[in-house]
């Protein structure tokens, strides 16, 4: 733990450099548009000593026909549902505890059941929260650095997040325990982490919008307490790159954008356990949001890229069981995505996703489909009256 806060402490020195400059993104996304999937914990005036029973849900049903040796086939199909009475002490402070619950179809009992408590502060652009943060798919990070999926095999992160929001800047900062070590643990601890950091470099009044973002996770597995005899794992995946949009007048098509990203992989370990010490990629997205949905054709090329969180697609290492020590260290690959939100009534959103893909290097067509329900409603109980 030690070596990673260490490593962690150069990085945040030149991050620290980066965001002095920065001024003042509205929350975006990434390569996809995610919003669907996104809970914010909101705070101001209106809610000042409010009581509050909030509820968020997601059904999902996601079959992935992939056929390749790097991530083979699978479905989920399930339910999560999170209710948390909520208690505003002032505007700016948001007190929360709950229950996390989740269902997969066609097991019995649930597959997690987790207590939910979180902490969030807010003083002008900033915003602090402690316990479980805004994570997953919040943080607006690239697929390559941070795998969709997540938000239905491990959604919640606990520990503590920074955030600094103005209109033309988006950043974040988070810790997640991912797990907790005690003294002779047959265990390691683990930790995960990061920053996701995307300014606005320019906007004019007929819809041109440039961006500059700027993403680092670092994750690390060690500690000093354990009775495992394996040696502490550190990795660093860093992304950076251009994002253009455009807004269109037709009736048919209301904006084109493209996004460009350059990866980066680095083992920082003292003991190498994975084929690569180092790995790179390049990740092209082009797109049209249309009025019947919203297309969009992706490019990637790896080089020896790992990234412990990030999609599996996008790795050089296996995750098959059939084919476990499996190696692909010049990936490429051609996907084509299909993505639309439905608003339904009652704070409800539908998500169909349908996204063929063409492994080049292998001459492979795989392909997956999606179907999202995602549910949030805050209900109010009551207002605390001053003494």
């Amino acid at each position: 733990m030690l070596k990673f806060l260490e490593n962690c402490r150069a990085a945040t020195v030149l991050i620290l450099t980066v965001v002095a400059w920065l001024g003042s993104t509205q929350a975006g996304w990434a390569q996809l548009d995610n919003r669907a999937f996104y809970h914010r914990l909101p705070l101001g005036p209106g809610y000042e000593r409010q009581i509050r029973l909030d509820v968020q849900g997601l059904l999902f049903n996601k079959d992935n026909e992939y056929f390749n040796k790097i991530d083979p086939g699978l479905t989920y199909f399930g339910a999560q549902l999170a209710p948390r009475l909520v208690y505003f002490p002032a505007s700016n402070l948001r007190l929360e505890a709950g229950v996390f619950l989740q269902r997969d179809y066609g097991t019995r009992g649930f597959r997690q059941v987790r207590p939910l408590f979180t902490l969030k502060y807010a003083q002008g652009a900033h915003r602090l929260l402690f316990g479980n943060i805004e994570g997953s798919l919040q943080h607006g990070y690239i697929e390559p650095m941070y795998d969709f999926e997540r938000v239905m095999t491990d959604r919640l992160e606990e520990g503590l997040q920074y955030q600094y929001l103005t209109d033309a800047t988006f950043l974040d900062a988070w810790v997640n325990w991912r797990r907790q070590q005690y003294r002779f643990s047959n265990y390691q601890e683990e930790v995960a982490g990061g920053l996701s950091l995307e300014r606005r470099l320019a906007g004019d009044s007929v819809g041109w919008l440039l961006k500059l973002p700027f993403q680092f996770t670092a994750t690390h597995r060690g500690g000093q307490l354990d009775t495992v005899d394996r040696p502490l794992q550190t990795l660093f995946n860093v992304a950076t790159g251009l994002r253009v949009r455009k807004a269109l007048a037709s009736r048919f098509v209301q904006a084109a954008h493209f996004d460009g990203y350059v990866t980066y992989f680095h083992d920082y370990s003292f003991t190498y356990q994975l084929p690569y010490k180092r790995g790179t990629g390049l990740y092209l997205n082009a797109g049209l949001d249309t009025h019947l949905t919203n297309l969009q054709v992706a490019y990637w090329q790896g080089n020896g890229y790992i990234s412990p969180i990030g999609g599996r697609l996008y790795q050089s290492v296996s995750v098959s069981v059939a084919d476990p020590g499996y190696t692909d260290k010049n990936r490429q690959l051609l996907i084509l995505r299909a993505i639309k939100d439905y608003k339904l009534p009652g704070n409800v959103i539908l998500t169909t996703r349908f996204e063929p893909l063409y492994d080049l290097n292998n001459g492979l067509f795989d392909f997956s489909f999606a179907l999202y329900l995602n549910f949030n409603q805050s209900f109010l109980l009551g207002t605390v009256k001053n003494q």
